[in-house]
């Protein structure tokens, strides 16, 4: 799943049904993605632990994709399984007033994960090179620019301790029409049905190339893209657990040991009356 840095990427040639790496079936990625959950906040709460004792380091999580691709799933599922105390969740929306009146990073800079935290970005400052782009909110030049300008910001983020995680949810246009028409049959899905939806399914390959561009230019070896299969929701939940777990267990985080004597505190706990 993890994009080869400096090649051309064309999405098309990869499968949105895919299951690579899976177990056997649905049901047997559901029961490893639950044994999965419980390592994850295990690993979790260590990072947390050692953020509190000055350890920098922290994990970021951006999670793309076109409407319907399962980014609230993703987090509902996947992350749902931590510790609230020690994760930061930020859903980009449209810029207010006050975002319109900074650079595009300053919203992104702010919602950042604390030392021994995860963050988990629900849309990005991918949007200011996606959304921009199709419908034509900036000047190409300064659309240009904010490429440079992102891959700059991700390095100053790896240099800062910040393990960048970034997954583009992979649909297919026949699946998003499914999902579309599924919150139609469902009133207690209504909230989350726009009639722009609709208007956007015509931009669709304008936003596909948009995504090609943003996926090439932006791969780094600090700040990596994963292409994940999102059709099958299963999987996709799956899949990105699995990549969240391999990086917790590459940074392993301790407890941190305590600046205590441990036998005289326990001394004077079993003498009190």
């Amino acid at each position: 799943m993890r994009l080869p840095v400096g090649e051309q990427v064309d999405l098309d040639a990869y499968d949105t049904r895919a299951t690579p790496g899976a177990p056997d079936g649905k049901q047997a990625a559901v029961a490893d993605g639950a044994r999965t959950g419980k390592r994850l906040a295990r690993l979790q709460e260590r990072l947390w632990a050692s953020g509190a004792a000055g350890d920098r380091r922290r994990v970021l999580l951006v999670l793309q994709g076109m409407d319907t691709s399962g980014k609230g799933g993703t987090v509902k599922h996947v992350i749902g399984h931590l510790n609230p105390a020690g994760c930061r969740i930020q859903a980009f929306k449209a810029p207010t007033e006050e975002e319109r009146r900074h650079d595009f990073l300053w919203r992104v800079r702010a919602a950042l994960p604390r030392p021994g935290e995860i963050g988990i970005f629900d849309r990005s400052h991918y949007e200011d090179v996606l959304v921009a782009r199709v419908r034509h909110l900036a000047p190409p030049a300064e659309i240009g620019s904010r490429y440079g300008l992102i891959n700059d910001f991700e390095r100053t983020l790896a240099e800062d301790g910040v393990t960048v995680i970034k997954c583009f949810l992979h649909i297919s246009n026949e699946e998003q029409r499914r999902r579309l028409l599924r919150r139609l049959d469902r009133p207690d899905k209504h909230w989350k049905f726009a009639p722009g939806d609709i208007d956007d399914r015509v931009l669709w390959p304008a936003y596909q190339e948009a995504y090609e561009l943003a996926l090439e230019r932006c791969a780094a070896p600090h700040a990596p893209w994963y292409v994940v299969p999102a059709d099958r929701k299963w999987y996709r939940n799956w899949a990105i657990g699995r990549l969240l777990l391999e990086h917790l267990q590459e940074l392993d985080p301790r407890y941190p040991e305590g600046d205590f004597d441990v036998a005289a505190c326990r001394e004077r706990l079993l003498k009190e009356p």
